[in-house]
């Protein structure tokens, strides 16, 4: 019987000695064959380079992730421009919301602390030029669908939504417009509404160009009026 005890605890003991099994976290992204809607040729090929980069730098439990498209990913270092280490960058350049849809797995399984979400832009322009996209009405509540995803797999995290910025281009407006008051309606319903556009508009209600490279995207001094009206948000 003592021998028997001793033989149990050696056994047990070896158990902890194991390695413990790996997390597959590839099962966490879209796969490379994957087909997103509304994706250009341009952009299907960059969402595969950008998923692989995530994938060689996942998160960790209780980051801070910035979500988005090109004007989130063009952000860079998102943790050096608020001095804190545990921000990534998830912005994928040409993404549209049902390619946001698709990368939800690492969100579930990380839990991050706090999510900040930008899309939609790209949405809007296919919505003008390509008239794949339904409407704008489709936009919102693609964005509303994200939110519900995101909170049903990981209720302790954060959500912001921000507000789709102006564009230099008079067209977008209403659309851009539309989206947003859509998406700020559902403010407090599992996520919380940063209304960062009227900090980019020029006196016609467009993308103020002293903050942009192209009337889309931002320049340093647009990140930087970016940073200040949700730093505080970020850090507490």
């Amino acid at each position: 019987m003592k021998n028997l005890f001793y033989i149990t605890l050696l056994f047990i003991s070896s158990l902890s000695c194991m390695p413990k099994n790996k997390v597959d976290t590839s099962s966490f992204y879209p796969d490379k064959t994957m087909q997103v809607r509304y994706h250009t040729e341009w952009t299907a090929n960059h969402y595969k380079e950008r998923i692989a980069v995530f994938k060689a730098t996942p998160l960790a439990h209780k980051d801070i992730v910035f979500l988005g498209n090109s004007i989130t990913e063009k952000g860079g270092d998102w943790g050096a421009k608020f001095g804190l280490p545990n921000i990534k960058n998830r912005g994928i350049s040409g993404d549209v919301t049902d390619g946001f849809l698709l990368r939800l797995g690492e969100i579930a399984y990380y839990k991050p602390s706090k999510v900040f979400i930008m899309i939609g832009v790209n949405d809007l322009f296919n919505l003008h030029y390509q008239k794949q996209i339904p409407s704008a009405e489709y936009v919102a509540n693609n964005i509303l669908k994200i939110v519900d995803q995101m909170h049903e797999v990981s209720p302790t995290t954060e959500i912001y939504v921000e507000s789709i910025l102006p564009d230099h281009q008079d067209f977008m407006a209403p659309l851009i417009n539309k989206v947003n008051t859509i998406v700020m309606e559902h403010d407090g319903k599992k996520f919380t509404y940063i209304n960062l556009n009227p900090l980019f508009q020029d006196k016609k209600g467009l993308m103020n160009n002293k903050l942009s490279t192209d009337g889309t995207h931002l320049n340093e001094d647009g990140y930087a009026i970016w940073v200040d009206a949700i730093k505080e948000i970020v850090k507490n």
